[in-house]
C-alpha cells in the first residue's frame, strides 16, 4: 500500500540529475545563507569591532556610561577594574566592559 506511494515521489529509474541540478536544488540554501550573514552577522561583527575599539581607548578623565545607566567620569584604570567618579566624593568600581559609551555619546552633567 504505502511502497507504491514512495516509488511515486522518487524519479523516473532512467532521469540523471546533472551537476546543474544538483547545484539549483542548494540554491535558495546558499542564497539563506548570504542574506543572513549580510543582515546579521556581518552588521553584528562590525558593532563588535566598534565596541572592542571603544573599550581599549578608554582613559582618565573620559566621560562615560555603564550598562546599568551610571552615568560618571574615570578617575582610574587599573587592567579591567575601571573606578567612575559619579559625583563629588562618590566614587564606584566597574569591570571594563560594563561600559556602555563614551565621550561623543555620553553628556555628563557637571552639577
Amino acid at each position: 500500500m504505502f511502497v507504491d506511494n514512495a516509488w511515486a515521489m522518487s524519479p523516473p529509474p532512467n532521469a540523471n540529475a546533472t551537476g546543474f541540478d544538483i547545484i539549483m536544488g542548494y540554491a535558495p540554501l546558499i542564497l539563506v545563507v548570504i542574506i543572513f550573514y549580510f543582515l546579521i552577522f556581518r552588521p553584528q561583527q562590525k558593532k563588535q569591532q566598534e565596541t572592542r575599539e571603544m573599550i581599549a581607548g578608554l582613559k582618565e578623565g573620559d566621560s562615560v556610561m555603564t550598562t546599568g545607566g551610571i552615568y560618571g567620569t574615570i578617575a582610574k584604570i587599573k587592567d579591567d577594574v575601571i573606578t567612575i567618579q559619579v559625583a563629588d566624593d562618590v566614587k564606584i568600581k566597574v569591570n571594563r566592559h560594563y561600559v556602555a559609551g563614551h565621550k561623543d555619546t555620553v553628556e555628563v552633567d557637571k552639577a
